[in-house]
């Protein structure tokens, strides 16, 4: 009689044991992995400026920087910009009356670099033609330069800003790559499309901060100009009251 034999595991019970809990973690590991984003394993922030990765706080910083400055000068030379046609009529209706006081007091009360430009000719009216004209450039030559401050922080930031945005780029496809050596050439797809977005969203970002900043650039440097073109208006129709002013006093 021929008896049956049981098949003996080869491993053992125990090894059996092991084995099967070390498979049960695996596939576990691969379940999470195919069915997480990397988003969810590794935090990053959420939505859609997660999607600039790495460049997302120099970006940001820049375009705040860019905010700032745009409103600041916007505000100035919103402030600063006056009626000049009006601003020099009053002074030449009290100057005629030779009420210095009050053409004085007109230009105290006008805000910008117009009227402290007739002021100047005004107080070096007794000193002649050439005294009014050496005080009024005095006061253009400190004007010009605080009008145009910080309008080269816009010049900067519209070159930098792309190239910030290629750098978050380069960073994208970087991660790419290297996800793929990782991965042995078979990477999840999740991560890689997060690397990509990062590239995309990088060098749009960038590009559109540089238009932008640009923009206010070429818009605030009008507005300087159409103040300065006011100032030389203004320096030409103060000297020659001053100095119609002053003869007519001689004579």
């Amino acid at each position: 009689m021929v008896s049956a034999v049981t098949p003996q595991n080869p491993m053992g019970r125990g090894a059996a044991q092991d084995y099967n809990a070390s498979m049960s973690v695996v596939a576990l590991l691969a379940e999470v992995t195919n069915s997480v984003s990397p988003g969810t394993l590794i935090p990053r922030t959420p939505g859609f400026l997660g999607r600039f990765g790495i460049m997302l706080l120099p970006l940001l910083a820049v375009s705040a920087t860019m905010l700032i400055v745009i409103l600041d000068r916007y505000l100035l030379y919103h402030r600063e910009r006056i009626n000049l046609a009006e601003f020099l009529a009053g002074v030449r209706n009290v100057l005629r009356r030779d009420n210095v006081v009050e053409a004085l007091s007109i230009c105290d009360a006008t805000p910008g670099p117009v009227a402290r430009l007739v002021k100047a000719a005004v107080l070096a009216r007794d000193g002649g033609r050439e005294r009014v004209i050496e005080a009024m450039e005095e006061v253009g030559m400190s004007e010009v330069p605080r009008l145009e401050a910080r309008l080269n922080v816009l010049a900067t930031i519209g070159q930098i800003a792309p190239m910030i945005g290629l750098l978050g780029t380069l960073f994208g496809f970087i991660g790419v790559f290297e996800d793929l050596q990782q991965s042995g050439g078979f990477a999840a797809s999740a991560s890689l499309f997060h690397h990509l977005w990062q590239a995309l969203y990088s060098a749009a970002g960038g590009l559109a901060i540089a238009i932008v900043s640009q923009t206010a650039y070429n818009f605030l440097v009008g507005q300087v100009n159409t103040i300065a073109l006011d100032m030389e208006k203004a320096s030409a129709e103060a000297t020659r009251l001053v100095t119609d002013n002053a003869s007519s006093r001689k004579s």
